[in-house]
């Protein structure tokens, strides 16, 4: 199966219903994420199936489980989960932040190839960094363990907001590990099309938040 038919019975295995163009940009991004891999290695997978299944699809996945407007996606890498959530949710406010500079040129470029008006880039550590708002969902894909992602991300979401850490198995031993500064709220199962392996979101309550 090709990219293009599998996205879109991806799509509905997730009950996502998304624009034809939508899904045309999807699959725009994957091409400009291959292209940009030979040099850049920004992905160890190279088969198109699988960026659908691995990357399109389990970004996407979580959708149906965050609540808000505007997200920060915390060690953004190749821009997953931040730029899939950002085509389907126009409306939203996202930030891609990743402190690596050849990654952080690549997401400037795709933000400026497929034309993503509601996207910002910021390279920088995300300890160091303060925006003026804080964000209703603060996200990671691969970042860090449960606590490190508390530490590293709570400062920047909004009072009300959530940390969001997409995991594999579910992760007991680090919510072992979480400290006072975060709550857990719920961990929810993902049922990724394609991809036959335990997904799970984690979703947290910072102590404390941007306002």
């Amino acid at each position: 199966m090709n990219a293009e038919p599998q996205l879109r019975q991806g799509l509905t295995g997730l009950g996502l219903d998304l624009p034809a163009e939508t899904q045309a940009g999807l699959l725009q991004y994957l091409g400009l994420l291959a292209k940009w891999n030979r040099t850049y290695n920004l992905t160890a997978i190279r088969e198109p199936s699988r960026l659908v299944s691995h990357h399109l699809l389990d970004s996407l996945a979580v959708l149906p489980h965050l609540e808000g407007s505007s997200v920060v996606d915390v060690g953004s890498g190749a821009g997953l989960p931040g730029i899939p959530l950002a085509m389907a949710r126009p409306e939203w406010r996202v930030a891609l932040l990743d402190s690596n500079h050849k990654k952080g040129a690549f997401l400037r470029q795709a933000v400026l190839e497929l034309k993503l008006g509601n996207v910002q880039v910021v390279t920088d550590r995300a300890e160091n960094w303060h925006p003026a708002e804080g964000f209703d969902v603060v996200i990671s894909r691969a970042f860090a363990d449960l606590p490190g992602f508390v530490e590293a991300g709570r400062h920047l979401c909004r009072s009300g907001g959530v940390l969001a850490a997409m995991k594999g198995i579910y992760p007991d031993e680090e919510l072992a590990q979480l400290t006072l500064a975060a709550r857990l709220e719920r961990v929810v199962p993902l049922e990724v099309p394609g991809l036959p392996a335990a997904r799970h979101l984690v979703l947290l309550r910072p102590a404390g938040g941007a306002d």
